[in-house]
């Protein structure tokens, strides 16, 4: 009986591989059919299909999605997050490919204040719900184990240790907003599909990173910030989100002529266009600090409230 159970359990864990090989190919070949589509057809596809399609978003958004699913299939009833934590974790990864890989990237190549819509999503709500949803540890539990060390090798702890890093974090978020925004350097990077990509990249894991280190529901420790350190980031972002927006939306001079090379697609002024991109840049991503804010304060009194149960017995 025993040896027919060890004999039965390489098999097992053998189909599993092969299952799992066979998935990443079934990937790799609907990734190669969205290719073809989008690089001989573009004109037939429908407005949710790539403007330009990108492997590499393509591969890390259905990869997250799937090794979510499969890090949930794999955990205890109990330890799942709540539903509504995988709703928020899933409509968020999905906003963030939306932006990118959809015609709406057509849109943001030709209008200020869709640009700035697109990267609203990227680097503000797309990152806030993943950060919501809570889903680190589900994620991990689905990552093969092959790519674990990769994860948790001295450079990438590394790098996300200094990024996360208190006195970084906010100057960073803010700061690649300032970056992509300087009137010569934004020209460019209309102009030019890498720096284009490279921008996109930059704005949407900076705000995964900032997001999750503030929007922790836990207690320092295990989480990296204390409440109140949070506080004082998502506070200090907002006064210099506030001031260029207001600028952008004040200013009757016009700030990126980029737009009229690349070609306006609504019949609006450039200054038009440029106010109500500074107006987004201005109230919903200031907002969103505020919002975060209050979930600190509420994760703060739930912390407050569990050390108080604790210390009653």
């Amino acid at each position: 009986m025993r040896k027919m159970a060890a004999m039965t359990l390489p098999k097992a864990k053998s189909d599993r591989t092969l299952t799992g090989w066979l998935a990443y190919g079934a990937v790799l070949g609907v990734g190669a059919v969205v290719y073809v589509l989008c690089r001989f057809f573009p004109a037939d596809l429908p407005v949710w299909m790539p403007w330009e399609f990108s492997w590499p978003v393509f591969l890390l958004t259905i990869l997250t999605l799937g090794w979510f699913i499969r890090g949930l299939w794999h955990m205890r009833a109990p330890d799942r997050p709540p539903i509504w934590r995988r709703v928020l974790f899933v409509l968020g990864v999905l906003l963030s490919y939306a932006a990118v890989q959809t015609r709406y990237d057509y849109l943001s190549q030709h209008m200020f204040f869709f640009h700035r819509f697109q990267h609203l999503v990227l680097h503000h709500l797309g990152p806030f719900l993943i950060a919501l949803g809570g889903a680190g540890s589900v994620v991990w539990r689905g990552i093969p184990a092959f790519l674990k060390p990769i994860l948790k090798s001295s450079p990438i702890r590394g790098a996300v240790d200094f990024i996360q890093h208190p006195a970084v974090a906010p100057v960073v978020f803010v700061g690649l907003i300032y970056l992509w925004l300087i009137p010569d350097i934004h020209a460019r990077v209309m102009l030019d599909d890498n720096l284009y990509d490279l921008m996109n990249w930059s704005m949407a894991v900076d705000g995964i990173f900032f997001w999750c280190l503030v929007l922790d529901p836990r207690s320092k420790p295990p989480a990296r910030l204390g409440m109140g350190i949070r506080a004082l980031l998502v506070g200090a972002v907002v006064p210099p989100q506030i001031l260029i927006g207001a600028l952008l939306a004040l200013t009757n001079k016009d700030v990126y002529p980029v737009y009229k090379i690349c070609g306006r697609i609504l019949p609006i002024s450039a200054i038009a266009d440029q106010h109500y991109g500074g107006l987004i840049l201005w109230i919903p991503s200031s907002m969103m600090s505020v919002v975060a804010l209050l979930l600190i304060l509420n994760n703060l009194r739930l912390a407050d409230e569990k050390a108080e149960k604790l210390a009653a017995g």
